[in-house]
């Protein structure tokens, strides 16, 4: 493996990369609208993952304005009050490599990037909103709970945020309000496969909790968990 990560100011990768995520994820109404100022604006804050010749992952990050205090819209305020103000933190919002390249190491040397990348910049630590890799088979499971299993040898039962403490974050607290996709059942439906013949609250694959649909408009509001990296 000839690994080797070029920001998106150094190197243009866009569309070399097929969708990582379940397709409901494109539809958070804050983060799709600010999106391509990652790349417009925050060009040297956004990482491409090349093996040999093939783009195989990415990463983006942002610099934002921090208190101290987790934010329960994680997300969303990352990309909306977050970027207020003189930036003082690099808040990591996505990581994502092949499913042929999962387990080999490779998350772990894009998160030291992301730890690089802060300290090049003068910033002061790395805050991340983790999606927990395996969140998704227990949906009905709260987060306040998930986010406390260990395993026997202490570390986390979620390999992403496992891969994170391997590297010496610490966990804050979940932010229960990270993403928010609201729209109608057809969308739903067309997003899923699945159908919603009736309201109430739904299990979707890829969700990390479940879908609750009212009045014939569902509405997913993701929770992730706080996790801080030193610089």
């Amino acid at each position: 493996m000839k690994l080797r990560m070029y920001t998106h100011a150094e190197r243009n990768l866009s569309g070399k990369l097929p969708s990582l995520w379940p397709e409901f994820m494109d539809h958070d109404q804050v983060i799709s609208t600010f999106w391509p100022r990652l790349y417009d604006v925050y060009a040297d804050f956004q990482l491409w993952v090349v093996d040999d010749k093939e783009t195989i992952g990415y990463a983006c990050t942002l610099p934002v304005k921090w208190d101290g205090v987790p934010e329960q819209r994680g997300l969303d305020w990352a990309m909306s009050n977050g970027v207020v103000g003189e930036p003082t933190t690099l808040c990591a919002v996505v990581a994502g490599v092949l499913p042929s390249y999962r387990g080999t190491g490779v998350a772990s040397e894009i998160l030291e990037r992301m730890r690089g990348l802060a300290t090049a910049h003068g910033l002061d630590c790395l805050i991340a909103p983790v999606r927990p890799t395996w969140k998704e088979r227990y949906p009905l499971t709260p987060m306040e709970s998930y986010v406390r299993w260990r395993r026997e040898d202490g570390f986390h039962y979620d390999p992403w945020i496992r891969t994170h403490e391997r590297l010496g974050a610490e966990i804050l607290s979940p932010a229960p309000k990270s993403m928010t996709v609201t729209a109608s059942r057809d969308e739903w439906e067309e997003w899923t496969g699945l159908q919603f013949p009736e309201d109430g609250d739904y299990v979707v694959p890829g969700a990390l909790v479940p879908v609750h649909f009212d009045g014939g408009r569902g509405t997913y509001v993701e929770p992730n968990v706080w996790m801080r990296h030193g610089v």
